[in-house]
């Protein structure tokens, strides 16, 4: 029998959270590392090592990888002799451990969890609840796993309910494609197969727990019809040509893990949850000797990689710029832009709406004309920052809004992460603006470009108010130009031709 005491648990939840929000498992990062020197699109190979500098900045600043800092997903196994010193619940201690890791000044996180999701929508301030999965199991000691989701992929989140003679590959193949690149691959797949609906959701999500395995698994062979699912999902992935953050690319996922469970003679649910590049888990056991504290990784495990501009690359200067000069620009190309734009997410968007049908108008400081807005919702800065990790959030959510934007404001341009979908192309491409894509899971990073920051509307809404930032040289990609050309939809049909030629030729 083991007691295990309540500060120890607590402390050791919020240890985990922070560990992982800076620094990658190792697995992932020699998983992209390789991947990175496989690639032959230059846009994806680009995109990679935005994401290794980023995770190896990380790890020296102890600072967010992404700004999105996650849902909370805890799985908690809890042996049947264990007991508790403790005058709080169990999930009472977890979301206790969360709270203390999310508000921890040297290192805020953001809160990102939304009370009341159907209605008032109001921010919980401390990133709690969390999700809590428990079991109760035979043994003396608490097995903790803790996750740290992205909304960007959690949203990406598939379930079918399958006929029994269906096939599983088809069904996969036929869906990533719909996922877009709001997931931010490189990426894992968490494939949950049969129970009930619900069971294989939790599966999926389990699954990503894993470390990746999947190069001995090729090396040793399959040994069972999952492991061989495992092994055909990622081939027939790969060789959609979706590559990093969609671009086109050789490697679309590092991994595909799977669990299964007994399902009813008539069903075949599936679930499929892809894991980002801003992958973010920890494992511990407390076996009643104290807290269970995470090791800190060897940095000599992350590589050293540069990303050289080109002479060719384009500097802008969104002070001045123009929209004679965003016509001339092409998809694909790099773009370093230095001046001042604004931001704004989902509620912003919403409120700017209200606000002009309305007749208000827009709060001052809020001229969009002939500017330019970045769909991001940062970290509160520490120290010395201007501003904490800033990356994009998933500009497709923006799509509903962007006729309206484009039309009542005279904005010219955006940026965000991943594409953007047919009402959003159809509205760029209408008013002659242009979409530029920053690399979701390189936030740190791209903080590193703002000089300045200041809030300039709707604080009421925390990290989704929208302030002005003074970029100096932040790197983007044009992703869609003013004709309404999508790079993401050139990029991954060139790479996965390309793919398919080749098979054909070694064949």
């Amino acid at each position: 029998m083991s007691v295990i005491r309540q500060d120890d648990f607590i402390a050791s939840v919020e240890d985990a959270l922070q560990y992982i929000s800076y620094y990658h498992p190792v697995d992932f990062i020699k998983a992209v590392h390789e991947a990175y020197l496989r690639e032959e699109s230059q846009a994806a190979k680009d995109a990679m090592a935005q994401i290794l500098i980023n995770s190896r900045m990380c790890a020296l600043g102890k600072r967010p990888i992404c700004q999105d800092t996650g849902i909370v997903t805890v799985f908690l196994k809890i042996g049947m002799n264990v007991q508790w010193d403790a005058d709080m619940s169990v999930a009472d201690m977890v979301n206790e451990g969360v709270r203390r890791a999310y508000l921890n000044p040297d290192n805020v996180l953001r809160a990102s969890i939304l009370a009341d999701p159907a209605g008032a929508r109001s921010n919980t301030k401390d990133n709690t609840p969390a999700v809590i999965h428990m079991e109760v199991v035979e043994g003396d000691t608490v097995d903790v796993q803790v996750a740290a989701k992205g909304g960007g992929s959690e949203n990406k989140s598939k379930l079918v309910m399958l006929n029994p003679s269906d096939s599983i590959v088809d069904w996969v193949v036929k869906t990533l494609p719909t996922m877009g690149a709001g997931w931010c691959p490189p990426g894992m797949l968490g494939i949950g197969i049969g129970g009930t609906a619900e069971k294989a959701a939790v599966l999926a999500k389990e699954s990503l727990m894993d470390p990746i395995d999947i190069h001995e698994l090729r090396e040793t062979g399959p040994q069972n019809r999952v492991e061989e699912l495992r092994l055909e999902i990622m081939d027939a992935v790969n060789n959609l040509g979706i590559g990093a953050q969609g671009l086109g690319g050789l490697t679309t996922v590092v991994d595909v893990k799977i669990k299964d469970f007994p399902t009813h003679a008539a069903s075949l649910p599936i679930a499929m949850i892809p894991n980002c590049a801003a992958t973010r888990h920890a494992h511990f056991v407390l076996d009643g000797t104290g807290s269970a504290l995470q090791t800190p990784p060897d940095l000599d495990d992350w590589p050293e990689i540069s990303w050289e501009i080109g002479d060719d690359v384009r500097r802008v200067n969104l002070d001045t710029v123009t929209r004679d000069e965003i016509a001339t620009w092409q998809p694909g190309e790099t773009v370093l832009l230095s001046g001042k734009m604004l931001t704004g997410r989902d509620a912003a968007h919403k409120k700017i709406k209200e606000l002009i049908e309305s007749g208000e108008g827009l709060p001052e400081g809020v001229d969009l004309k002939d500017r330019f807005i970045y769909y991001v919702g940062p970290v509160d800065p520490v120290r010395d920052e201007v501003v904490g990790p800033a990356g994009p959030t998933t500009a497709t959510r923006m799509d509903k809004f962007t006729d309206f934007v484009l039309e009542h404001t005279g904005l010219m341009g955006m940026i965000g992460k991943a594409e953007r979908g047919p009402v959003g192309l159809e509205s760029i491409r209408k008013h002659k603006a242009v979409y530029l894509m920053a690399v979701g899971g390189a936030a740190y990073l791209v903080s590193k470009a703002i000089v300045a920051s200041r809030t300039v509307a709707f604080p009421e809404l925390g990290m989704e108010a929208i302030y002005e930032f003074e970029v100096k040289d932040m790197p983007v990609t044009v992703a869609v130009d003013v004709t309404g050309e999508s790079v993401h939809k050139t990029g991954p049909a060139f790479w996965k031709a390309r793919i398919e030629e080749q098979v054909i030729k070694v064949s």
